[in-house]
């Protein structure tokens, strides 16, 4: 069974109503437009492989910390169970952003580092997030496929030198950024074309 979201396929229904406001609360589409193109140009500045790749990537893990520790702060807010740890988190992801902003090149060489857990990590989380996607999406197997991949690569990037693993962090961030930005970009054109409808 798939759920399909674009309120054009004049269905009737309860769904059809939820469809059509998930489309309607989604935002401006040229907003995803703008970030689809931001995430492209990040791709080639990452895949040139040279030293500003390097704090490029750096610098992207310092934003990701920053907004991980907004997060954690926001949910230290609204949940009162557990606030004190949520709030601990908070200022550690705060910290390291802080750490990879004032030293792109030594957080990304940290990361590079841990680059094989980080993939069997993804990988398993990708592999989950399929298996309970299969009633909403007749693509979950594509998940499936890529999570088994980026456990492999990871026990792989693991037993390798240094080197090849920094190598791999900037491709893999590269390509990342690249299909990121392509699927912000189409989707801001699907969500143009049902906000239309």
């Amino acid at each position: 069974m798939s759920v399909n979201l674009d309120p054009r396929n004049g269905e009737a229904g309860p769904w059809a109503s939820v469809r059509a406001s998930f489309w309607r609360m989604a935002g401006p589409w040229w907003m995803y437009l703008l970030t689809g193109i931001a995430w492209l140009v990040i791709s080639v500045v990452v895949l040139r492989f040279n030293l500003v790749s390097v704090a490029a990537v750096g610098i992207l893990l310092g934003v990701l910390f920053l907004i991980a520790g907004l997060d954690e702060f926001m949910i230290a807010s609204v949940r009162a169970s557990w606030r004190w740890a949520h709030v601990l988190m908070g200022i550690l992801f705060i910290l390291g952003a802080i750490w990879s902003f004032l030293t792109p090149f030594g957080a990304f060489w940290a990361l590079a580092t841990v680059l094989g857990l980080l993939f069997i990590l993804s990988g398993s989380f990708h592999i989950i997030t399929s298996i309970y996607a299969k009633d909403i999406s007749q693509a979950w197997w594509l998940g499936l496929i890529g999570g088994i991949l980026e456990i492999l690569i990871g026990f792989w990037a693991s037993q390798q030198a240094f080197p090849a693993q920094a190598t791999l962090l900037i491709i893999w961030v590269g390509l990342l950024a690249l299909f990121r930005g392509i699927f912000e970009i189409v989707l801001a054109f699907e969500l143009r074309g049902a906000q239309r409808a």
